[in-house]
């Protein structure tokens, strides 16, 4: 009988978390397959279902460029995520391996930039771009993106090489291999998973990135967040919510299925650090 309370309560709070975190993206997917005329319908199941939002939400004749912005997101995000994985995986590196001094410092002052509120940022930011002519440039986006992503990089690489055992290291040293050899070809295969998991939510963060993007980014550079927040309807009064939510969709499902095709490797690289071996 406790048994089975201890189960019950168990799927209780699995169910809940379900309904709490996938409760937004049903009701955005299902007012995304609704006709517009009935955006505002209460009904909690599809009904009066079109495919028109979708292709509306491509429709350029009305100032809105969703393809264009869905290329600007993959450049910022991949450039993002590649500058931060070589950074990062060679910072974390040697604060999991080499001792020096200030070394517990550089840890949590690296912590700590994790927790710098972005609002802070923008009016300085814009000042600097501005002075430099990058407002309206990918840069502009992908350096701001780097120094937010960069420290949870870190973070996860960090509790990650620190577990690995130093004998492999130390056996590739005895058998004439360089440090650089070392680490390149024994300890950043055995980091894979934490590196492809990194790599993944440092994707996934800069793509949801909106604060900065808005204000540094031009028509022709805007990711995503900024372009569906500036989508316009056929009546520049009317607020075309379908079209927006079915743009939502466009943009979250592939991320959804990016991250259901790679859980496992997504686990086991958040959790490996955590392990010892």
């Amino acid at each position: 009988m406790k048994k089975s309370l201890t189960t019950a309560r168990l799927y209780l709070g699995v169910l809940i978390v379900l309904v709490w975190g996938l409760g937004p993206f049903y009701w955005m997917t299902v007012v995304a397959f609704r006709d517009p005329n009935f955006t505002f319908d209460n009904t909690p199941w599809p009904t009066h279902v079109t495919l028109s939002n979708f292709t509306n939400a491509f429709d350029t004749s009305r100032g809105n460029d969703l393809g264009r912005a869905l290329v600007n997101s993959a450049i910022i995000g991949s450039a993002t995520t590649a500058l931060a994985l070589l950074l990062g995986v060679m910072a974390a590196y040697a604060l999991a391996r080499m001792n020096f001094k200030g070394k517990y410092f550089v840890s949590g002052l690296i912590l700590s930039a994790s927790m710098f509120p972005a609002v802070v940022l923008v009016t300085p930011l814009f000042q600097l771009f501005t002075d430099i002519g990058w407002i309206g440039h990918y840069q502009a986006m992908i350096l701001p993106n780097i120094s937010f992503v960069l420290p949870m990089t870190v973070y996860i690489l960090a509790s990650f090489f620190t577990e690995l055992p130093w004998e492999l290291e130390e056996a590739a040293r005895i058998d004439g291999a360089s440090k650089f050899q070392a680490f390149r070809l024994i300890m950043l295969p055995l980091a894979a998973p934490a590196v492809f998991t990194t790599a993944i939510l440092a994707f996934i963060a800069s793509v949801n990135e909106y604060l900065l993007a808005q204000l540094l980014s031009d028509d022709k550079t805007a990711p995503v967040t900024v372009a569906i927040a500036g989508f316009s309807g056929k009546d520049p009064l009317i607020t075309p919510y379908a079209e927006i939510m079915a743009a939502g969709v466009i943009v979250t499902v592939p991320l959804v299925i990016m991250v259901l095709a790679f859980q496992r490797r997504i686990i086991s690289g958040l959790t490996a650090g955590g392990v010892k071996s």
